[in-house]
């Protein structure tokens, strides 16, 4: 009698873990995609820190869609079709590969990315990342995944523009934190630099702190976090972080993050600049919120990224 109670004490508590991590992989890591906005819809960022530049996002994204782009597509290792929009500013210009934020789209998030880049001369392919945008999945994977679909995207930018194309790899938050794990892969030399705008340092590190801001124990809920990652995800959350990525990097990085960041903090892109090894470069914005560096300061921000385009393209 008391092994059966043992035993049945024991599978209550492993089925008490198993939903534990269910729900956590539903809460952090699955997100119902609602696909490409209609015609008069736009999409901005909650909260109250965007609603001074609510007008200048609705502008830009009215201003991207009157644009011309071609489609491109990759397929992923997992066989999921992700889908991107090439936008020409000159012919034979750099190529920035751009890739945008958690929960986000590429036309979300990168609407006015687009527009700054054209003021350095630079062409665009706008990625929509698994489970965002035109994309397909429902998992997101903090830039594990991602950051392997990034280098199925520098491999289609070779083929569709050249083995001479000079590519940029730009990043907004989980943007930022997958093109800085790209950069620790072996990449071809078409990289000229990463653009890396408030990433964090790893996915533990902003889940944790997610966590704590909702008033629940961050040390006993992650280690369910990562289960459910692992066991209904498919991958391993620790695989590769940002941090990792940038010791053994051998492309510049340029850092951007605002000081005003109550999401990410700026701490973190410290963090990075402190840890990397490859050339490198931070830039803080005064009083920017999460993702708002470049309408908060957009000088400063151009003037940064000239700086690199004359140093490595």
């Amino acid at each position: 009698m008391p092994f059966i109670i043992a035993l049945s004490i024991i599978g209550v508590l492993l089925l008490a873990a198993l939903i534990t991590a269910l729900v956590c992989f539903f809460r952090v890591f699955y997100f119902k995609n609602p696909g490409p906005l209609k015609d008069g819809e736009y999409d901005i960022p909650e909260g109250r820190i965007y609603e001074p530049y609510r007008e200048k996002m609705v502008g830009w994204q009215k201003q991207l869609r009157s644009l011309p782009y071609r489609s491109l597509e990759i397929k992923s290792h997992d066989g999921l079709t992700l889908r991107g929009r090439y936008y020409e500013c000159e012919k034979g210009a750099p190529v920035e590969i751009m890739f945008h934020g958690y929960q986000g789209s590429s036309e979300r998030d990168l609407c006015g990315g687009v527009f700054r880049a054209f003021k350095l001369s630079h062409n665009v392919l706008l990625i929509d990342h698994r489970a965002g945008g035109a994309s397909e999945g429902h998992v997101i994977s903090f830039g594990v995944n991602e950051h392997k679909d990034c280098l199925l995207w520098i491999e289609l930018a070779k083929k569709e523009f050249g083995n001479d194309v000079r590519l940029i790899l730009t990043g907004v938050s989980m943007g930022a934190a997958t093109v800085m794990m790209a950069a620790g892969e072996k990449l071809p030399q078409n990289v000229k630099y990463v653009l890396a705008d408030c990433g964090y340092s790893t996915a533990k590190d902003i889940i944790k702190k997610v966590i704590d801001e909702m008033g629940l124990p961050k040390d006993l809920l992650y280690p369910f976090v990562k289960l459910g990652a692992r066991l209904f995800g498919g991958f391993d959350l620790e695989e590769t972080s940002p941090l990792d990525a940038v010791k053994h990097s051998c492309v510049p990085i340029l850092f951007i993050h605002g000081d005003d960041d109550r999401y990410v903090p700026l701490k973190m892109s410290k963090t990075l600049y402190e840890e990397c090894t490859s050339d490198k470069k931070l830039v803080i914005i005064e009083g920017a919120g999460h993702g708002l560096a470049y309408p908060v300061d957009s000088k400063k921000y151009l003037d940064a990224l000239e700086e690199f385009d004359l140093k490595y393209l």
